[in-house]
């Protein structure tokens, strides 16, 4: 387990937001890296006590990256505002980084520069050690749980965002183009690069049903799990939603005199195939039509062994059900 201090707007929905991300294991509103240990919610707002309102956050290493909480942490927050997320105004309101382990700050700093990269203006993220925290009043903890109609600065799709965040891309990387060449089969080469469709009824996966996951043959990043492959009859394999949606890109295809959507890997930004509405109404409706010289099965025994332990639960095979 390791701790972080996150500040970025009013924590009320920052707490909610962080505790949704798989691997955060608690969370706890307070104020940081002011005059004073423990001030009261009224003397932080009109006392000018300086300090920040901060949500703790411990996190199992195993499962969250330090690269990849604060990938998601900067998603919410507007990282060139000084003194100001959404409508709150006020140095309390000031977005920061505080940590506790001296270890953590070049990796803090790497992440903040790779962000600057991003953005136009300077980026006004405070980076300090964890000088004191005190933890908030009762009432604010967990508030939007408790209060589900508050006030929140975040929108509500960036809750859903966060509890399918199971997949850090900082953990895959693609070979070169002249690597993967050697590394694939011709007819992977060609379908991931260039585009191309491998037949129906006659690929590795079309009936394959079995305990485990399928991952980008490029990168080895995870996309699918064996829960939600099903049978589709169209003689490829069909998945009713990936692990993690922000693995998968969708761009508008027009080829061949249709207008279909195609699916590519994040990471090894590699053609998959295409998806359609016309899946499992039970699951959303969406049926990923993949090619499988696209993907690498890894079976549900060795999951752990090679890595993916943490996703396990996406590894049960759902039978081979038909949509309806």
């Amino acid at each position: 387990m390791a701790e972080i201090y996150l500040a970025g707007g009013c924590f009320w929905g920052l707490e909610r937001y962080l505790s949704a991300i798989p691997g955060v294991q608690e969370t706890e509103v307070g104020y940081a890296n002011g005059r004073g240990g423990r001030p009261s919610y009224e003397q932080v707002c009109r006392q000018n006590t300086g300090h920040a309102e901060t949500v703790r956050v411990r996190y199992d290493t195993n499962r969250l990256s330090l690269p990849f909480l604060l990938s998601l942490f900067f998603a919410v927050i507007d990282p060139t505002a000084v003194n100001r997320q959404g409508n709150d105004r006020g140095i309390q309101y000031r977005s920061g980084i505080y940590y506790l382990d001296e270890t953590d700050r070049p990796v803090i700093d790497a992440a903040i520069a790779d962000l600057q990269k991003t953005q136009q203006k300077p980026v006004a993220i405070e980076v300090k050690p964890l000088e004191n925290f005190g933890p908030a009043e009762a009432y604010h903890q967990k508030y939007l749980e408790k209060n589900p109609g508050g006030y929140c600065h975040i929108g509500p799709q960036h809750f859903a965002a966060a509890a399918s965040a199971l997949v850090d891309p900082a953990a895959y990387q693609a070979p070169e183009p002249d690597a993967l060449r050697e590394a694939l089969s011709a007819e992977a080469f060609q379908i991931t690069q260039k585009g191309a469709t491998e037949p129906p009824f006659r690929n590795a996966y079309w009936d394959h049903f079995q305990p485990g996951i399928y991952v980008d043959i490029t990168s080895g990043e995870p996309l699918f799990g064996g829960g939600a492959k099903f049978d589709a009859g169209c003689g490829w394999p069909s998945f009713s939603r990936p692990i993690d949606p922000n693995t998968l890109r969708e761009t508008r295809d027009l080829s061949h005199g249709l207008v279909r959507t195609e699916v590519k890997s994040r990471v090894g930004n590699a053609h998959l195939g295409h998806v359609f509405p016309d899946g499992p109404k039970e699951n959303g409706g969406l049926r990923y039509c993949i090619n499988s010289a696209a993907l690498r099965f890894i079976p549900k025994s060795e999951m752990e062994k090679e890595g993916y332990g943490h996703l396990l639960a996406w590894a049960d095979e759902e039978g081979g059900r038909k949509p309806t």
